[in-house]
Formats: structure tokens, sequence, C-alpha cells
């Protein structure tokens, strides 16, 4: 039977790591894994995120199940995080949160569960978005279309271009937004954009879909929610998508969160049993550690201060990388070619080259990103910003 199945091509971005790996020249660059990397080129582990493992380490009592919805301390912190504490949704309780293994979990499980709320149902994809989004949504049974977000040649968010795109949506269509940090071209939405999308879609009757993986990355923890916070409070369904992953470095942990905010709070019971029903069918339970140490640190004063400052200073190098690379390129004769960079958000954004001039990047100056020219930004340090700049130059 076996024997039927045909070899896959590698994944794109796992083969960039695999090229990188075997890159003798010393002055090689990766910026196509989409971790966060500090000064030093590694990806640490939060000291807060160790205080707390420390603590689970000596207070843990038991390894048995946590249950298909999670840890509930977990659940109950995530979404105070994500939506506000004081959120009109989780004050009338018309929400209903699960904990999942990681971000990719979550998206699955509410695919899982759209499609048994409506076998039909159709979900609107930003043109471009995250390589996974597709295969996780699609392969549930979801049909996706496409709605125009990036516009290649002005570098910026084409937000006429996104509303005549989901003008031809129907009521009851969902539609994907990245919360913040848009993944892969850094360009949010503004405040007013959210609010003007926020009455278009009630208009419509259009269900958003929203995936949250950055937050903290963008302008802050509470700016970052905002498009999530408004549009749960503007519109009477909103499921959402989170990962812990970035602003708790807890990658290989998969921890993140699906959530639903219903229209009446008497949905929620039968949502929740929907989604521990869902996820029972997939994996029966998630892991226990990773939540439990976001939990320990959301609910400890100090921890989560520690939290809040490291994840404020991951975010500050990165803006510090996209404003010194910019200024280094504008000093060095491109004027403003690449000044988007400094104005787009998280660790992502498109440099604008042309697919030969990525491959040409790699074969002469081994710095790796995706035929997109994608690059992440927190592969860039004190120690490569120059070689990275004029590599840059000399393909141009």
């Amino acid at each position: 039977m076996l024997d039927s199945l045909p070899l896959l091509p590698v994944d794109p971005i796992l083969g960039l790591i695999e090229k990188y790996k075997n890159d003798a020249n010393a002055n090689k660059i990766d910026l196509g894994v989409g971790v966060y990397r500090d000064e030093s080129g590694a990806t640490p582990v939060f000291s807060s995120v160790k205080r707390a493992e420390h603590w689970l380490l000596e207070t843990e009592q038991s390894k048995a199940y946590v249950g298909p919805a999670g840890n509930p301390d977990f659940n109950r912190l995530i979404s105070d995080l994500v939506l506000g504490e004081s959120h009109p949704a989780l004050k009338d309780g018309r929400v209903a949160t699960v904990q999942t293994p990681g971000g990719c979990g979550a998206l699955r499980v509410a695919a899982e569960l759209i499609v048994r709320a409506k076998a039909t149902a159709r979900i609107w994809v930003s043109n471009p978005t995250w390589g996974n989004h597709v295969p996780l949504l699609g392969d549930a049974g979801l049909t996706i279309q496409s709605y125009p977000y990036y516009n290649f040649d002005t570098h910026q968010l084409d937000f006429e271009g996104m509303l005549e795109g989901l003008s031809k949506a129907s009521p009851g269509d969902l539609v994907l937004l990245h919360a913040c940090c848009h993944n892969p071209s850094g360009a949010d939405l503004s405040a007013e954009q959210w609010r003007l999308l926020a009455g278009f879609m009630l208009d419509r009757q259009l269900v958003p879909f929203i995936d949250m993986a950055y937050q903290g990355f963008g302008d802050g923890l509470e700016d970052d929610r905002y498009g999530l916070s408004y549009l749960a409070e503007n519109l009477p369904e909103v499921i959402f998508a989170i990962s812990c992953s970035k602003n708790f470095g807890l990658y290989r942990e998969r921890v993140g969160a699906v959530g639903v905010v219903s229209s009446a709070v008497s949905q929620t019971g039968v949502i929740l049993s929907q989604l521990n029903n869902v996820v029972r069918g997939i994996y029966s339970m998630p892991p226990s550690h990773g939540a439990s140490v976001v939990a320990r640190v959301l609910m400890d004063e100090e921890l989560q201060a520690s939290w809040v400052a490291e994840l404020q200073g991951m975010r500050l190098r990165i803006v510090d990388m996209r404003n010194r690379f910019c200024e280094k390129v504008a000093a060095a004769g491109c004027g403003d070619r690449f000044a988007h960079i400094a104005n787009q958000k998280g660790m992502f954004s498109f440099l604008g080259l042309s697919e030969a001039q990525v491959h040409k990047m790699a074969a002469d100056y081994s710095v790796y990103m995706v035929d997109s020219s994608r690059i992440s930004l927190a592969g860039l340090r004190e120690s490569n910003i120059d070689y990275f700049v004029d590599a840059v130059i000399n393909v141009i």
C-alpha cells in the first residue's frame, strides 16, 4: 500500500535551514527561519520562563492528563491577555477558550469546528499570508478564497484593494486576519482601519477569524491586541487562534489556544463542548508543561513584570535592526528604496528583490531568505548587518 506514495518536495523554509547548516562560509546569515534570535544569534529562554519552570519542578505533584480543554488557569489568563481582562465579552461569559498544541493546533481545531457548524464554509485569506495557513485550514475541509492585502509595488498595505476583494464574500463567510505583525509582509492595519473593517464586516455579516502569533512584537502587548479586542466587542461572532511560541519563547513546547466569542452566553457551553469533542478526536488533550509555565508567569506579578521587560527588549531590538538597515542602505546610495522596512512591524518584511537576486544573495554571499525575499529581521545583529547591507547593495 505505502509503495504508492510519492516523495514530496522539502518545505521551502526547512530546505533553507538545511542549506544554511551545510554552508561553510563564516559570514553566512539565515534570514529565513521564523524564530527570534538575539545579538549572539541564539534563541534564548526567557529568565521568567526559567523561574516559572523551576517553580513547577518544585511544586508539581502529578503528571495526570489535563483533559481536552487543557489548563483552566492558562485558558483564563491567555483570554485576559489577548482581549483585555475587562473586555465585555469576557465579563458577559461569551468566550470559550481551550488550550492547543501551539498556534497551528489552534488554527486546525478552529477549522474543524467551523466545518461542523457549516460544511460549505468559505474562508478568505490575505494575499500573501503565512505559508501554513492554507494547508492547516484547507485540509480540514474549508474552501479557501483570497483577498488582496499587500501591494508589492508600493510596499504597503492595500486597504482599498482588501475591502474590494472582500466585497465578493457572502454572508457567513470567514475572514482570516493577522492581529499584528503580519507574516510575511510586516504591514499591519491601523486602529482606524480596524474600525472601518469592523463596520464593513458587520454590514456584510462576515465572521472574523484572527490569528495572533506575535502579540508584543509590534507596538506592545496592549496596542497589538487592539484589532482582536475591537472586533470581539463590536461583532457578534469572532474566532481567534493564539500562539505563545514567539512572545514566551516556547517554540518547542507547542503552547497555544483557540477561542470563540459568541453572540450569546447560552452558546458558550455549546461551543466549549464542541471544541472539546474536536480535540478528543484529534490529539485527545494537549501537553501540560508549556501552558503551566505561561499560567505561572501571568499570575505572578514579579514574573509577569520580568516577562514584559524581556519581551519589550526583543521588540526594540528588532525595531533597531529595521531602522539601522534603512539608514545604512540609504547612506550607501539607495535613497528610500527600502524605507518601507522601517515602517513595518514584527519580525518579517519583504526586501523587494527578484527571485534571481535572492538566489544570488545565497550563492555569492551565503545570505539565505525565501524566494519571495521575505526576511526575518531577527536574523540581523550588530556583527552581521554591515555584511548584509554590502551584499544587498552589490546584488542590486
